[in-house]
């Protein structure tokens, strides 16, 4: 896909906030900072449109990105960061749950997570909620550069053995830095758009 328009639209606490002309969305989860800015600025060629920060936790509300004026990735809070209180993961929790559980135009979540590690439980969590709600789920492992090319099968392997994947679900290997599986990403979240 040619990405030739994107611009965050608002960030959201609520469904009063959430963008009410019914495009489609993708929604994009994983742990505090597992690489979803780059991911969202890989896939828009964006430098920084979403903010990469070295600071975990740094997402605290549902960012909505339009592209080409045709549909939204939906960045949401990381998870699995220790430094954010109880009661902010509490709301948080909150938050994404009525976004996941309530909204209509949310056709299918992308996962991302570090091929380099196996998955936490935090990530095996998040995938049954996702898959909970009967949302198509993407994952897409990241950071493939990092690996040698030797490795990733089995590395692959082991995320789909962690999170107990189903067997129609996608896993990607993909590379912000490189942007090896942008295409590929390209050509599956087209079918949900």
């Amino acid at each position: 896909m040619k990405v030739t328009e994107a611009e965050i639209v608002i960030s959201a606490v609520s469904k009063k906030q959430y963008p009410g002309d019914m495009l489609p969305e993708i929604a994009l989860a994983g742990r505090s900072n597992v690489g979803k800015s780059s991911f969202i600025n890989k896939m828009i060629n964006r430098k920084n449109l979403a903010r990469t920060s070295s600071k975990p936790g740094k997402t605290q509300t549902l960012n909505f990105y339009k592209i080409n004026q045709s549909f939204y990735f939906v960045d949401v809070p990381g998870y699995g960061y220790a430094k954010v209180s109880k009661k902010e993961r509490e709301k948080w929790g909150k938050m994404m749950e009525e976004y996941f559980m309530e909204r209509e135009n949310l056709k299918a979540a992308v996962l991302i997570v570090d091929i380099r590690h196996e998955p936490t439980d935090d990530d095996v969590m998040m995938y049954d909620f996702l898959k909970h709600f009967e949302l198509p789920v993407i994952v897409v492992a990241t950071k493939l550069d990092k690996i040698s090319k030797s490795k990733r099968a089995a590395h692959l392997q082991r995320v789909i053995k962690t999170l107990q994947a189903d067997v129609e679900d996608i896993i990607l290997p993909f590379s912000a830095e490189t942007a090896e599986g942008k295409e590929e990403a390209w050509k599956v979240l087209q079918r949900y758009l």
